[in-house]
Protein backbone atom coordinates (compact mmCIF):
# COMPACT_ATOMS: atom_id res chain seq x y z
CA UNK A 1 0.00 0.00 0.00
CA UNK A 2 2.83 2.36 0.96
CA UNK A 3 4.51 1.71 -2.41
CA UNK A 4 1.35 2.59 -4.37
CA UNK A 5 1.00 5.76 -2.32
CA UNK A 6 4.62 6.64 -3.07
CA UNK A 7 4.13 5.94 -6.79
CA UNK A 8 1.07 8.22 -6.89
CA UNK A 9 2.99 10.95 -5.06
CA UNK A 10 5.93 10.60 -7.44
CA UNK A 11 3.58 10.78 -10.47
CA UNK A 12 1.96 13.89 -9.03
CA UNK A 13 5.40 15.47 -8.59
CA UNK A 14 6.35 14.72 -12.21
CA UNK A 15 3.05 16.18 -13.47
CA UNK A 16 3.70 19.36 -11.43
CA UNK A 17 7.19 19.61 -12.89
CA UNK A 18 5.78 19.22 -16.42
CA UNK A 19 3.18 21.91 -15.82
CA UNK A 20 5.99 24.44 -15.35
CA UNK A 21 8.37 22.87 -17.92
CA UNK A 22 6.39 20.88 -20.53
CA UNK A 23 9.35 20.49 -22.89
CA UNK A 24 11.52 18.44 -20.52
CA UNK A 25 11.97 15.03 -22.14
CA UNK A 26 13.51 13.51 -19.00
CA UNK A 27 10.48 14.45 -16.88
CA UNK A 28 8.11 12.94 -19.47
CA UNK A 29 10.29 9.81 -19.40
CA UNK A 30 10.34 9.61 -15.58
CA UNK A 31 6.55 10.00 -15.53
CA UNK A 32 6.21 7.25 -18.16
CA UNK A 33 8.36 4.82 -16.14
CA UNK A 34 6.26 5.52 -13.03
CA UNK A 35 3.06 4.94 -15.04
CA UNK A 36 4.47 1.65 -16.36
CA UNK A 37 5.07 0.68 -12.72
CA UNK A 38 1.35 0.96 -11.99
CA UNK A 39 0.39 -0.65 -15.34
CA UNK A 40 -1.06 2.52 -16.92
CA UNK A 41 0.32 1.43 -20.29
CA UNK A 42 -1.59 3.70 -22.65
CA UNK A 43 -0.77 6.86 -20.74
CA UNK A 44 2.83 5.71 -20.31
CA UNK A 45 3.13 5.25 -24.09
CA UNK A 46 1.85 8.79 -24.66
CA UNK A 47 4.44 10.15 -22.21
CA UNK A 48 7.23 8.16 -23.88
CA UNK A 49 6.25 9.62 -27.25
CA UNK A 50 6.25 13.09 -25.66
CA UNK A 51 9.70 12.38 -24.19
CA UNK A 52 11.04 11.55 -27.66
CA UNK A 53 9.40 14.63 -29.18
CA UNK A 54 11.22 16.78 -26.61
CA UNK A 55 14.48 14.77 -26.54
CA UNK A 56 14.91 12.82 -29.81
CA UNK A 57 18.13 11.20 -28.52
CA UNK A 58 16.59 9.66 -25.40
CA UNK A 59 17.54 6.07 -26.17
CA UNK A 60 15.88 4.69 -23.00
CA UNK A 61 12.48 5.96 -24.19
CA UNK A 62 12.80 4.00 -27.45
CA UNK A 63 13.70 0.87 -25.46
CA UNK A 64 10.63 1.30 -23.23
CA UNK A 65 8.41 1.76 -26.32
CA UNK A 66 9.94 -1.43 -27.68
CA UNK A 67 9.01 -3.17 -24.43
CA UNK A 68 5.38 -2.07 -24.83
CA UNK A 69 5.39 -3.47 -28.38
CA UNK A 70 6.77 -6.77 -27.09
CA UNK A 71 4.01 -6.91 -24.50
CA UNK A 72 1.46 -6.64 -27.33
CA UNK A 73 3.24 -9.36 -29.30
CA UNK A 74 4.46 -6.84 -31.90
CA UNK A 75 7.98 -8.16 -32.53
CA UNK A 76 8.55 -5.94 -35.59
CA UNK A 77 7.66 -2.81 -33.62
CA UNK A 78 9.92 -3.87 -30.77
CA UNK A 79 12.79 -4.47 -33.18
CA UNK A 80 12.37 -1.08 -34.86
CA UNK A 81 12.26 0.88 -31.59
CA UNK A 82 15.37 -0.85 -30.28
CA UNK A 83 17.20 -0.30 -33.57
CA UNK A 84 16.32 3.36 -33.24
CA UNK A 85 17.68 3.39 -29.68
CA UNK A 86 21.05 2.11 -30.94
CA UNK A 87 21.03 4.71 -33.74
CA UNK A 88 20.56 7.64 -31.38
CA UNK A 89 23.11 6.19 -28.93
CA UNK A 90 25.83 4.09 -30.48
CA UNK A 91 26.87 1.14 -28.33
CA UNK A 92 23.68 1.19 -26.24
CA UNK A 93 23.95 -2.32 -24.82
CA UNK A 94 20.35 -2.61 -23.66
CA UNK A 95 19.05 -1.84 -27.15
CA UNK A 96 21.51 -4.29 -28.72
CA UNK A 97 20.52 -7.06 -26.27
CA UNK A 98 16.83 -6.45 -27.00
CA UNK A 99 17.49 -6.61 -30.76
CA UNK A 100 19.23 -9.95 -30.16
CA UNK A 101 16.33 -11.23 -28.07
CA UNK A 102 13.75 -10.27 -30.73
CA UNK A 103 15.80 -11.84 -33.53
CA UNK A 104 15.96 -15.04 -31.46
CA UNK A 105 12.15 -14.99 -31.07
CA UNK A 106 11.89 -14.57 -34.85
CA UNK A 107 14.26 -17.50 -35.44
CA UNK A 108 17.05 -15.29 -36.86
CA UNK A 109 19.77 -16.96 -34.81
CA UNK A 110 22.82 -15.50 -36.61
CA UNK A 111 21.50 -11.94 -36.33
CA UNK A 112 20.70 -12.58 -32.66
CA UNK A 113 24.24 -13.77 -31.95
CA UNK A 114 25.77 -10.73 -33.67
CA UNK A 115 23.68 -8.24 -31.65
CA UNK A 116 24.17 -10.03 -28.34
CA UNK A 117 27.94 -10.26 -28.84
CA UNK A 118 27.96 -6.48 -29.43
CA UNK A 119 25.84 -5.93 -26.29
CA UNK A 120 28.39 -7.65 -24.07
CA UNK A 121 31.30 -5.84 -25.74
CA UNK A 122 29.70 -2.56 -24.65
CA UNK A 123 28.61 -3.89 -21.24
CA UNK A 124 30.69 -6.81 -19.99
CA UNK A 125 28.51 -7.18 -16.86
CA UNK A 126 25.16 -7.61 -18.68
CA UNK A 127 23.95 -10.93 -17.20
CA UNK A 128 20.75 -11.11 -19.27
CA UNK A 129 22.69 -10.57 -22.51
CA UNK A 130 25.08 -13.44 -21.66
CA UNK A 131 22.15 -15.73 -20.86
CA UNK A 132 20.32 -14.89 -24.09
CA UNK A 133 23.55 -15.33 -26.08
CA UNK A 134 24.08 -18.75 -24.46
CA UNK A 135 20.56 -19.67 -25.55
CA UNK A 136 21.30 -18.49 -29.11
CA UNK A 137 24.48 -20.61 -29.18
CA UNK A 138 22.41 -23.62 -28.08
CA UNK A 139 19.96 -23.03 -30.92
CA UNK A 140 22.92 -22.88 -33.31
CA UNK A 141 24.31 -26.14 -31.94
CA UNK A 142 27.39 -24.41 -30.48
CA UNK A 143 27.27 -26.30 -27.17
CA UNK A 144 30.79 -25.48 -25.95
CA UNK A 145 30.31 -21.73 -26.60
CA UNK A 146 26.95 -21.90 -24.85
CA UNK A 147 28.46 -23.48 -21.73
CA UNK A 148 31.29 -20.89 -21.57
CA UNK A 149 28.79 -18.04 -21.96
CA UNK A 150 26.37 -19.41 -19.33
CA UNK A 151 29.22 -19.86 -16.85
CA UNK A 152 30.17 -16.22 -17.44
CA UNK A 153 26.53 -15.23 -16.75
CA UNK A 154 26.67 -17.16 -13.46
CA UNK A 155 29.93 -15.43 -12.46
CA UNK A 156 27.99 -12.18 -12.69
CA UNK A 157 24.69 -13.47 -11.30
CA UNK A 158 25.02 -16.84 -9.50
CA UNK A 159 21.25 -17.07 -8.98
CA UNK A 160 20.22 -16.22 -12.53
CA UNK A 161 17.81 -19.09 -13.30
CA UNK A 162 17.89 -18.86 -17.12
CA UNK A 163 21.64 -19.47 -17.09
CA UNK A 164 21.19 -22.61 -14.95
CA UNK A 165 18.49 -23.84 -17.32
CA UNK A 166 20.71 -23.23 -20.36
CA UNK A 167 23.54 -25.13 -18.67
CA UNK A 168 21.24 -28.06 -17.89
CA UNK A 169 20.36 -28.32 -21.59
CA UNK A 170 23.96 -27.83 -22.79
CA UNK A 171 25.36 -30.42 -20.37
CA UNK A 172 22.66 -32.88 -21.48
CA UNK A 173 23.81 -32.36 -25.06
CA UNK A 174 27.40 -32.89 -23.93
CA UNK A 175 26.44 -36.06 -22.02
CA UNK A 176 27.73 -34.51 -18.77
CA UNK A 177 24.72 -35.77 -16.88
CA UNK A 178 25.72 -35.00 -13.27
CA UNK A 179 26.24 -31.34 -14.17
CA UNK A 180 22.98 -31.30 -16.14
CA UNK A 181 21.05 -32.60 -13.09
CA UNK A 182 22.79 -30.12 -10.78
CA UNK A 183 21.94 -27.06 -12.90
CA UNK A 184 18.40 -28.27 -13.63
CA UNK A 185 17.73 -28.60 -9.90
CA UNK A 186 19.19 -25.16 -9.27
CA UNK A 187 16.99 -23.58 -12.00
CA UNK A 188 13.90 -25.19 -10.41
CA UNK A 189 14.95 -24.06 -6.91
CA UNK A 190 15.15 -20.51 -8.28
CA UNK A 191 11.57 -20.75 -9.57
CA UNK A 192 12.31 -21.44 -13.25
CA UNK A 193 9.87 -23.60 -15.18
CA UNK A 194 12.10 -26.12 -16.92
CA UNK A 195 10.57 -27.53 -20.12
CA UNK A 196 8.85 -30.91 -19.54
CA UNK A 197 10.94 -32.68 -22.21
CA UNK A 198 14.16 -31.54 -20.49
CA UNK A 199 12.86 -32.69 -17.09
CA UNK A 200 12.03 -36.07 -18.61
CA UNK A 201 15.58 -36.48 -19.92
CA UNK A 202 17.07 -35.31 -16.62
CA UNK A 203 15.03 -37.88 -14.65
CA UNK A 204 16.57 -40.72 -16.66
CA UNK A 205 20.04 -39.65 -15.51
CA UNK A 206 19.46 -39.23 -11.77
Amino acid sequence: MEQAKNAKEYIAQQRTALASNPDCGTTHYNLAVALLGIKEYEEAENELQAAIDCSPNLAEAFVQLGGLCLQRGDLDGCLEYNKHATKVRAGFSEGLANIGFVHLQMGNVDEAITSLQKAIVYNSKFVQAYATLANAYLMKGLVKESIITSLKALELGPNFPVAHNNLAIAYLENEEYDLAVKHCDKAIDLGYEVAPEILKQIETHR
